[in-house]
């Protein structure tokens, strides 16, 4: 046995041998047991410091929290070159335990395409698939427009199968899936005190799916990025669907869930002294209006720029973003972001600064200041 630690490799060690790596790259420890047999093991955390106006007790004066957003363990195996898996795990709400998130086996079937099943994350949109470590900014931006997150179980996982795969070296990338759905997936938690087993209705299972197009370098993986930080070419356009019979209930109605997304990405090398990053998508929510307040449109947008130069330690990357949900209570939500983002290196160590304002129709804005913290052994 030989213990060997690689950079970069800590979830990628669990793809070895395969054309479809699950998620982007970060630090960690890889034991090898022999030829395509080895045990990965990491962790990451992203802490912030906040202050919002208005925020305080006193409802007048700013808030002052810091907060441990997010902390990941990180395990995955290789079995051989055919059978490989993960566990990732992420703290409760309360924060004083881990819940799996991930827990899952790929079978690579043949060069090009995997079947997964376990718990995972569903095809979506590029938002919920990058998640809070890999988008623009991080953390959980994409909770407006891009509802997956808090629609699709815990922090967008569900269990289920799927068929992963690509063609055109790369540069077609599939996903299609079958999951539980109600169990994992809720269009809006039920009061406590609602009985939702004498509900009527089917149990439908939910079927989702994820087609995507890259016009010039083609992007690894199942789990995707949201920015390659200056590091590829891309143009790339996505579209991803989603459905379940008697997927939208309460305690007085059910109805039928469906989703509909389609997603850009833009990004090029040499535009002056670094790289230009452009991102948008478009939603579609439809729940046979068993909740109104979750179906309607949505829409966001990002613009990136980040800088060849190092300063000291590393790059620095201006960027915006908007955010825009409307559901049919005519209660819209927007929120607008400018920050920058201190790369060190790569999603492995960043620093990220913005100022928020979200408005909501019929509400005073809630302004808001962030400084967050991300890194990942």
């Amino acid at each position: 046995m030989s213990l060997e630690f690689k950079g970069s490799r800590l979830v990628l060690a669990m793809a070895a041998g395969m054309l479809l790596p699950a998620m982007p790259a970060h630090a960690g420890g890889t034991i090898t047991f022999g030829e395509d047999k080895s045990v990965s093991i990491g962790f990451g955390m992203r802490g912030s410091y906040s202050s919002v106006e208005n925020g305080a007790p006193n409802g007048t004066s700013y808030s002052h929290d810091f907060s441990l957003d997010s902390a990941r363990i990180y395990l995955s195996g290789s079995l051989n070159k055919y059978i490989k898996g993960m566990l990732n795990t992420e703290k409760d709400i309360a924060g004083e335990g881990f819940q799996p998130i991930d827990a899952n086996v790929q079978f690579q079937v043949a060069p090009n395409v995997a079947i997964w099943a376990g718990r995972f994350l569903s095809p979506s949109d590029r938002a919920n698939m990058a998640g809070p470590y890999y988008s623009l900014g991080g953390g959980y931006w994409s909770g407006i427009a891009s509802r997956y997150g808090y629609n699709g179980g815990y922090i967008g996982r569900d269990d289920g199968v799927a068929v992963v795969g690509n063609l055109m070296d790369g540069k077609l990338a599939y996903a299609f899936g079958a999951f539980e759905g109600n169990t994992e997936f809720k269009i809006a938690p039920a009061p406590a005190s609602s009985n939702t087993a004498n509900r009527t209705g089917s149990d439908g299972l939910m079927y989702a799916g994820r087609v995507q197009v890259d016009f010039w370098d083609a992007e690894p993986g199942y789990y995707g990025t949201g920015n390659y930080l200056g590091s590829k070419d891309i143009l790339a356009i996505g579209i991803a669907g989603r459905s379940q019979k008697g997927g939208a209930y309460s305690t007085i109605k059910t109805g039928d869930y469906a989703s509909y997304s389609v997603d850009f990405l833009l990004e090029k090398k040499g535009v002056g002294p670094g790289a230009l990053s452009v991102e948008a998508a478009g939603y579609n929510y439809d729940t046979s209006n068993v909740f109104l307040s979750e179906q309607g449109k949505a829409y966001s947008a990002g613009l990136g720029y980040i800088f060849d130069q190092k300063v000291g330690w590393g790059q620095l990357q201006p960027f915006a973003r908007y955010q825009k949900f409307s559901p049919d209570t005519n209660i819209d939500t927007k929120k607008y972001d400018l920050g920058v983002n201190y790369i060190i290196d790569g999603y492995n160590a960043q620093v990220a600064a913005a100022f928020s304002n979200t408005k909501v129709t019929g509400a005073n804005d809630v302004k808001a200041f962030n400084v967050a913290l991300q890194v990942q052994f």
